[in-house]
């Protein structure tokens, strides 16, 4: 029987140090692009997958994040007194009913599989979805629905993935893969940031997971990896040949929004989007082209 994918973890203890001073005393997560800061693009994009609890795995001088999606009376009853229905509806839209988020603390910075580790508690014994916020998706159907529908689909991991160029390989987690159906990929192995000329394929995971609570086993070993690191990575590969594992090559374009060139990049893309916006845009990128 297929569990329910109804559990998150957002990982959100990095210092985002590639934007300081922006990030000197504000968490990235909350950079915007556009309006939405990056935290709320990936939590709903989660909550259209089915998804109903969340865990922010945090860390110092995050508060502003859980904030975001906690009610603000005085400001409610600003926007209220003066008529701003409009603003008060997008306010709302960023709400979470009680007792949807909980926070656990990485009290320090051993990786992404350490982050995983921290909500052990909050994971239990359910299939659960990690979306990295750095990681924002352009789609019409959102990724993290398309890699829910692969795993109603097939019962075990799946994770999205895209082609990144041979000489990048260094940078990401590449699949070594088997048969493929469509758009769903056999992963028969799972590499971290090898070199090019070590790479078994160009096909990189971005930040978008469905997993087994298996791989909390794994993890508990805290073994190092690549940067002497937990790599979160390493502990999914030890899951092939004991649950169903996919690679899924999504519908939509992925932003880097932890580099600065490709959240510029999202932010036109995103505006671009926006009816009301679009034509005003396309307007003055004429002057820069």
């Amino acid at each position: 029987m297929i569990k329910p994918l109804r559990k998150a973890v957002l990982p959100v203890a990095g210092l985002g140090t590639r934007f300081l001073p922006a990030t000197k005393a504000m968490a990235k997560e909350m950079l915007p692009v556009v309006d939405k800061p990056l935290i709320q693009y990936a939590v709903e994009e989660a909550r259209a997958a089915g998804i109903q609890q969340f865990c922010l795995v945090t860390g110092r001088g995050k508060t502003a994040i859980v904030e975001h999606f906690d009610i603000a009376y005085e400001l409610e009853s600003t926007l209220r007194a003066r008529a701003k229905d409009a603003e008060l509806a997008l306010l709302r839209e960023a709400q979470l009913p009680p007792g949807a988020v909980v926070t656990v603390r990485q009290q320090e910075p051993l990786g992404l599989g350490h982050a995983i580790w921290c909500a052990r508690a909050f994971i239990g014994e359910d299939p659960f979805a990690i979306l990295l916020p750095d990681d924002l998706v352009l789609s019409e159907t959102p990724c993290t629905m398309q890699l829910a529908d692969a795993y109603y689909q097939t019962g075990g991991c799946v994770v999205a993935v895209t082609e990144v160029p041979r000489e990048q390989t260094n940078r990401y987690g590449i699949l070594d893969i088997g048969h493929e159906d469509g758009r769903l990929v056999e992963v028969r192995g799972l590499v971290e940031k090898p070199r090019p000329e070590d790479a078994p394929s160009n096909l990189s995971i971005i930040g978008r997971y469905v997993l087994m609570p298996q791989v909390l086993e794994h993890l508990s070993r805290m073994e190092r990896g690549a940067g002497n690191e937990v790599q979160l990575t390493d502990a999914m590969a030890k899951l092939i040949g004991h649950v169903p594992f996919h690679g899924l090559r999504f519908e939509g374009r992925r932003f880097d929004c932890g580099d600065k060139v490709g959240f510029l990049e999202a932010q036109i893309a995103f505006a671009l989007k926006r009816p009301e916006m679009a034509g005003a845009v396309r307007s003055f990128l004429k002057n820069y082209v």
